[in-house]
């Protein structure tokens, strides 16, 4: 009785502090920067374009015009590829925040991405051609055994696992699997081949990629938004959430299968991007209080923005060379990273 008295008060203090009008504001705001930011991404490039031509490109193409050729097979799947690889990483942070309670979450930070950029340089060591769809399996496979390392070397410290312990055995983890994937790609020399992913770049997206993805991603974003109310309570302690009735090891089995997809898909397209779904989520919370109902809402469309507008800013820095992606958003990521470091990783 004790635990239902106070998990009730503390999901009445949860909802003094959500802003539902604010996060609707932060939701269109957000919605309309990033049509306008694939707009202008789409717009400048080698050879700038008009924003009315991209307009007619999308809506009326004519394969006789080779600005629109320009913008549908080129930058159309890039931007788009941005957008996706953005949301996918922000909702996953998010995710991972609210069921482990460490605000220092993130699936860079945790093993997933090093974990799937390492599966990937098995792949094209041993399994030269093999096909799209099954890298992207496979990175699904090396994101999986990336968390499992984490977990279970965090779990052996004295005291169990901690926030900060966790954090810890993510960067030793992401470290040791980056150098294995480096030595590998020296070794069979494929490392121009794994350049791409270890940079961060959505250069090569292809509408075959994003046929292939999409749907993996939209089933694992519906899936995200059903279990957002139960990853509210899980947030508040398990204790409490098992109190007010929620199966909290099916909430976190279905909670990690869902990252898994995310940032395994994510990591197929844009390489090994970290503090995405670090910087991201955070923001979301600061903005709309603790319901992740609006936070996962939040950061779906913000990470998107976030990573049009780096992809967008990675072009325009040194061209006709592009900056990594990864730079560009560690750039900001890392002192923040630093930031939540020194408040002993509490949160915004």
């Amino acid at each position: 009785m004790a635990t239902s008295a106070e998990g009730l008060n503390q999901l009445e203090e949860l909802k003094r502090r959500t802003h539902p009008i604010r996060a609707i504001i932060a939701l269109v705001l957000g919605v309309v920067g990033l049509l306008f930011a694939i707009g202008l991404s789409i717009s400048f490039g080698a050879a700038n374009i008009s924003l009315g031509t991209v307009w007619t490109a999308v809506f009326h193409f004519s394969s006789d015009l080779t600005e629109h050729q320009i913008i549908r097979e080129i930058r159309l799947p890039r931007v788009l590829g941005a957008a996706l690889v953005g949301a996918c990483f922000a909702v996953a942070g998010s995710i991972m925040q609210g069921m482990t309670r460490n605000p220092l979450a993130d699936s860079g930070l945790l093993g997933l991405n090093a974990g799937a950029a390492f599966m990937l340089a098995v792949c094209f060591a041993f399994f030269p051609g093999m096909s799209y769809m099954y890298l992207i399996m496979w990175s699904f496979v090396g994101a999986g055994l990336g968390v499992v390392i984490v977990y279970g070397v965090g779990s052996l410290a004295k005291g169990g696992l901690t926030p900060m312990r966790l954090v810890l055995a993510g960067a030793a983890v992401s470290a040791l699997l980056g150098a294995l994937g480096e030595g590998i790609a020296l070794y069979y020399r494929i490392g121009q081949d794994l350049a791409f992913w270890y940079a961060g770049g959505v250069s090569g997206t292809k509408w075959s990629h994003l046929q292939i993805l999409t749907p993996w991603i939209l089933v694992a974003m519906i899936g995200a938004l059903i279990l957002s109310r139960s990853i509210t309570l899980l947030s508040l302690g398990e204790e409490l959430a098992i109190g007010l009735g929620q199966r909290t090891v099916v909430i976190k089995v279905w909670g990690m299968i869902i990252v898994l997809i995310l940032a395994g898909a994510a990591v197929s397209v844009v390489g090994a991007v970290g503090f995405v779904g670090l910087i991201v989520p955070h923001l979301a919370r600061y903005i709309v209080g603790h319901d992740y109902r609006w936070i996962i809402s939040c950061s779906l469309v913000y990470g998107a923005l976030l990573v049009v507008l780096a992809d967008f800013t990675a072009r325009i820095i040194n061209p006709p060379y592009e900056t990594p992606i990864g730079a560009l958003i560690a750039f900001i990521g890392v002192p923040f990273f630093l930031y939540l470091a020194r408040k002993g990783g509490k949160e915004l």
